[in-house]
């Protein structure tokens, strides 16, 4: 549900002239928030690229047995028959964006769906989606008792320029993993904490004494796509002071980018990490292999290697010994404090949003079956019945303050990540301007110099959003 690296140029292409403005031609008219909102019997349907028995089996069970019959159920109490239907998919996330732009543009779709957090500005921005409180009402959506237990940096998934357009469906966060048993070899201490980028590379150098050990495994290059861009590039220039998209414009070449393609560089050029890992289209599993047997040190990955990867009975590459063997630790800043808003640690965090289709013909009905959805009970009871021993984070501060307690690592990222994490922009050009990213670290992964694909980076960028919306520095 939460890990949402996704989907391919070619889709990314067709994708966008679907969403963007000038394809839509016209706004849609949004329904009356008090649209059939006594009414007595009413249909309803979610929509989700989940499927059981295929991807995303956990929500799609989830939806099935227990928020299908336990809302019926609620309603029925009141005087209410509720029609709810689950309408499940299971395609590749190109895919599935297609059908769900195509279907709001024609006035369809699920009652409630969900989108990818980087995808709301987008869909905002081409009238796919309304905020809330023209949906289903200011008063309504200000009211719900929920958002009090929303993290506030989560809040950021479901908003564009300041209206919030759903509620947060969870959410991750990236530390430096390390391996504590290479760490002890190499003399370095198991309790590991760097304080700055010049910390990292001393461990890597140590680490690389070692024999048949890679110190560091940095995503980079377009082989790796998008998790490049939200798993290196973006937390390092947070903490480098800036992020990629802020106040309407875009970092073009500044110091902070050269600074974090100038950290690539001496990565790589001091052979701290295995180039070819970066280079091939299954180097991110593989990666995951050589970390779990022990043979790369130090890991910028989000808790879903924790979790999905490492985990000693349900991970792909078990460690029977994670727990002990593998330590983390926040991301530093370039310097201490030097990262933004003065930060000295940072992370990067993804997720999707769930929201109330604006061609409802039952909103305040929808809005009751999203608040239900976003409860602390269906929240607690799709963490705890369907999703085994895999924990996830959910949006909600009381529901893993009652389930991550016994779950160190998750519980690390949701008191000490979250609070210093950033989200990506939600805008329409992300997702080009991330392709540049990549092949920007490629170039200097290469043996290409900072400041030569920095200036390049930037011309190309120009050519996307505009010159007068790029900074220079």
């Amino acid at each position: 549900m939460i890990e949402s690296l996704r989907r391919t140029g070619l889709v990314l292409v067709v994708a966008g002239c679907l969403v963007s403005t000038a394809c839509l031609g016209r706004p849609p008219v949004v329904s009356d928030p008090g649209l059939h909102a006594d009414a007595r019997n009413v249909s309803l349907s979610i929509a989700s690229n989940a499927i059981a028995g295929g991807k995303n089996d956990s929500t799609a069970r989830w939806i099935t047995d227990y928020v299908i019959p336990r809302f019926t159920a609620m309603e029925r109490a009141k005087g209410v028959t509720v029609h709810l239907r689950f309408v499940g998919d299971g395609s590749d996330d190109g895919t599935y964006l297609q059908k769900q732009i195509l279907q709001l543009r024609t006035g369809g779709g699920g009652d409630i769906f969900d989108i990818d957090g980087t995808d709301v500005g987008d869909f905002a921005e081409s009238w796919l989606i309304r905020p809330l409180s023209e949906v289903v009402g200011a008063n309504t959506v200000a009211g719900w008792d929920g958002w009090r237990q929303i993290y506030p940096s989560i809040r950021q998934l479901d908003q564009w320029r300041g209206q919030d357009y759903g509620i947060p469906v969870g959410t991750d966060g990236r530390v430096l993993f390390y391996n504590r048993t290479l760490f002890a070899k190499a003399g370095l201490p198991t309790d590991w904490q760097p304080h700055s980028w010049a910390d990292i590379l001393s461990a890597a150098t140590a680490l690389a004494k070692l024999s048949g050990v890679t110190p560091i495994q940095l995503d980079g290059g377009a082989a790796m796509s998008e998790t490049t861009t939200v798993n290196g590039f973006l937390p390092l220039l947070a903490g480098a002071g800036a992020l990629i998209y802020a106040g309407g414009k875009w970092q073009g070449d500044t110091a902070a980018l050269r600074a974090v393609l100038g950290f690539y560089q001496q990565i790589f050029s001091r052979h701290l990490a295995d180039p070819v890992l970066d280079e091939e289209i299954e180097g991110r599993d593989a990666s995951f292999a050589e970390f779990a047997a022990n043979k790369i040190g130090i890991y910028l990955e989000s808790d879903y290697m924790w979790r999905a990867i490492l985990a000693p009975k349900v991970g792909n590459d078990p460690m029977a010994d994670r727990d002990t063997a593998v330590g983390y630790t926040l991301l530093p800043a370039m310097n201490p404090g030097a990262g933004v808003a003065g930060q000295s640690y940072v992370t990067y965090s993804g997720g999707a949003v769930r929201m109330v289709n604006p061609n409802t013909g039952y909103p305040q009905q929808a809005w009751a079956l999203l608040a239900f959805m976003s409860s602390a009970p269906a929240m607690e009871a799709y963490e705890q019945d369907y999703l085994g021993s895999a924990r996830q984070i959910m949006p909600r501060t009381d529901v893993d303050n009652a389930l991550l307690a016994g779950e160190p690592l998750m519980n690390f990222v949701a008191t000490q990540a979250l609070p210093v994490t950033h989200f990506r922009p939600s805008e329409g050009d992300y997702t080009q301007v991330s392709a540049l990213i990549q092949l920007a670290t490629a170039d200097v992964i290469s043996g290409g110099s900072p400041a030569a694909v920095a200036a390049d980076y930037s011309r190309k960028l120009a050519k996307i959003v505009g010159e007068a919306d790029v900074v220079d520095n």
